[in-house]
């Protein structure tokens, strides 16, 4: 039973490869598209560049540390 399912894969292996390989794709090309190209958009300048100046004036208006000084403790032995 062994040696059978063992050949049937390697026919089965054999047979897909060689198929597989045969050729290569099929490229059909339709005469007269030419007009159908398609109009570029009228603006280029695309999200990104929005969103990265967004976020630096974020950055900038909401800072980042505080500007307040530190509270100082009184010292608890005064001489």
């Amino acid at each position: 039973m062994r040696d059978f399912v063992k050949s049937a894969m390697v026919a089965a292996t054999v047979l897909s490869a060689s198929v597989a390989h045969a050729g290569g794709p099929v490229i059909i090309e339709e005469e007269g598209n030419d007009a159908l190209i398609a109009a570029e958009p009228g603006s280029k300048i695309g999200i990104l560049p929005i969103l990265g100046a967004l976020v630096l004036v974020c950055l900038v208006a909401c800072g980042g540390g505080d500007d307040d000084p530190a509270p100082t403790t009184p010292d608890p032995d005064p001489k």
